[in-house]
């Protein structure tokens, strides 16, 4: 008889742990693949951490990319912007030779164009850098030259007015490269290039060109200075972008760190909530037989001893039995209120005669620690929907707590009454030892003790206010704990109005004959949600 608890034990703390397994299987891959996730992206951001500017690669990625961007953007108005030149230079040049130079350009144009496209295709883990500046470095610097070349075919025409439309080819060209190709000022200087040699150039043409070349120097050396800025700004865009992604990645790293923390807090505290409820059965059947053997051999039902310290003995098992049992039966109710597995059996109870009940059942224990209980009872109170177990429990763990912590020739007064909402509430106040402020969340936290049970080493396991506070919100109402030190104690707990039977809807009775169309109430025979 004794091996087969013990059995039953080991079975269901296996069945448990399998359980528990299953459940944390599918948990852990998935919490796996997030901080697989969460290490590439943090691994990515501290990569761009440096780059091009500070020393590796992913910088220098992100700026080629980003003139890639603005070529494509500015291919379209280029071409444009060259026709439109086009148009003005046959003025002075023939057909053919605007058509040749127009044929040229687009050629430039449509090869840069199709560069910074494929770059834009490229992933960025196969996009080399520096090979792509070179090929756009050429491909500007080609460009430059057929712009040079309409400059050259114009300044040998006499007329003047097409010298001034060469000055403002030469500034469209400069402002147009600069624009559009900041984001990597090596490869403008490119562009740029062909440029400074068609204003030299210029320069030995005679006296008359040296104010033009000039111009056009000075404009170039602007043009230089405000492609650094260009550069510059979209440096610091990176930078920003790149301060971001980190502070992303860090807060999103720290959240799935005490995500994960918090899962498994919740997991194993469900599996010992779980656990707990689950061995309901399997230690109150040994704790039973441990009584009930105990109890015969206190009773001496079947002779007496020999030795009468065995008496003593038996009485002492049967005590500290029935203390265990106490003990288990208020772990197992607070796992089962935790683990959501307690279950109201909900009928119409009375409050007041609960609490009369329980007063009288601990009235003994009051008288004799001296203690006065009063009692401050509403009449005429309606019944409550509830568990009357629950409620009971509620009540016995509130005054055995109130006597247990007052002192002899101390008093209780007990409340029941009404609430401001309609509600009803139970209240109970001590002129105990109080406790300190500090000391309140502890109390209220399992197996939690004030300074003063230790002190006074009172018997309990801390688990009387937690399952009060757990039944009460198990029944939607609400626990409050008020104290002093060195002047006493207040608990009061609320059931809420919709608890109250005079508050409850009628149930509406209907034939099966009536018309479904019609809310058919007799009012006499109405009953309560009971």
């Amino acid at each position: 008889m004794a091996n087969l608890p013990a059995g039953v034990v080991v079975c269901s703390m296996s069945e448990v742990a399998a359980e528990n397994r299953e459940r944390s299987r599918g948990s852990d891959l998935r919490v796996l693949a997030q901080r697989q996730r969460v290490a590439s992206q943090v691994r990515e951001t501290r990569d761009k951490l440096t780059s091009a500017v500070s020393g590796t690669r992913t910088f220098d990625v992100q700026l080629v990319r980003l003139f890639a961007e603005g070529r494509v953007n500015a291919s379209l108005y280029l071409l444009a912007l060259a026709c439109a030149v086009g148009a003005v230079a046959r003025l002075w040049l023939s057909a053919k030779h605007v058509s040749i130079w127009l044929c040229l350009l687009a050629f430039s144009l449509a090869v840069s164009w199709a560069l910074a496209r494929q770059v834009l295709r490229l992933p960025e883990s196969k996009l080399n850098p520096t090979v792509w500046k070179r090929l756009f470095q050429i491909a500007e610097t080609i460009q430059g030259v057929v712009w040079t070349t309409l400059i050259a075919l114009l300044l040998n025409v006499p007329d003047e007015n097409a010298r001034d439309f060469v000055f403002f080819v030469l500034m469209l060209i400069s402002a147009v490269n600069t624009l559009s190709g900041a984001a990597l000022p090596s490869v403008i200087y490119g562009a740029l290039l062909p440029v400074a040699g068609a204003v030299a150039i210029i320069a030995q043409m005679g006296l008359s060109f040296v104010p033009l070349a000039l111009m056009a120097l000075a404009a170039q050396g602007y043009f230089v200075v405000l492609s650094r800025r260009f550069y510059a700004a979209h440096v610091a865009s990176l930078h920003l972008r790149r301060e971001k992604d980190q502070l992303i990645g860090e807060l999103e790293h720290a959240k799935r760190a005490s995500d994960e923390a918090r899962e498994r807090a919740e997991e194993a505290s469900l599996a010992k909530s779980r656990f707990l409820a689950t061995m309901s059965h399997e230690l109150r059947t040994p704790l039973n037989a441990i009584l009930g053997f105990s109890e015969v051999m206190k009773g001496e039902l079947f002779g007496a001893h020999v030795v009468p310290a065995y008496k003593d003995y038996s009485a002492d098992i049967h005590a500290s039995g029935q203390h265990l049992l106490q003990l288990i039966n208020e772990i197992l109710d607070l796992s089962r209120v935790e683990a959501g597995r307690y279950e109201l059996k909900e009928d119409a109870i009375s409050l007041p005669f609960i609490v009369e009940d329980c007063r009288r059942l601990l009235g003994l224990r009051a008288d004799k620690r001296g203690i006065v209980m009063t009692e401050a009872i509403e009449s005429d109170l309606p019944r409550l929907w509830a568990d009357e177990r629950a409620v009971r429990q509620v009540a016995l763990n509130l005054l055995t707590n109130a006597i247990k912590f007052t002192p002899p020739g101390g008093s209780i007064i007990i409340k029941v009454g009404w609430t401001s909402a309609g509600g009803q509430y139970l209240a109970i106040r001590d002129t105990g030892t109080g406790i300190p402020a500090e000391e309140i969340p502890i109390v209220m936290s399992s197996f939690g003790r004030g300074s003063s049970a230790q002190k006074n080493a009172d018997e309990g396991s801390g688990l009387g206010l937690p399952i009060v506070k757990g039944l009460i919100e198990l029944h939607g109402g609400a626990f409050t704990l008020k104290s002093e030190v060195r002047v006493g104690t207040e608990v009061i707990v609320v059931f809420p109005p919709s608890r109250v039977m005079d508050a409850l809807p009628q149930l509406v009775t209907r034939r099966a004959s009536d018309d479904p169309d019609e809310a058919a109430e007799d009012p006499a025979s109405g009953q309560r949600a009971a």
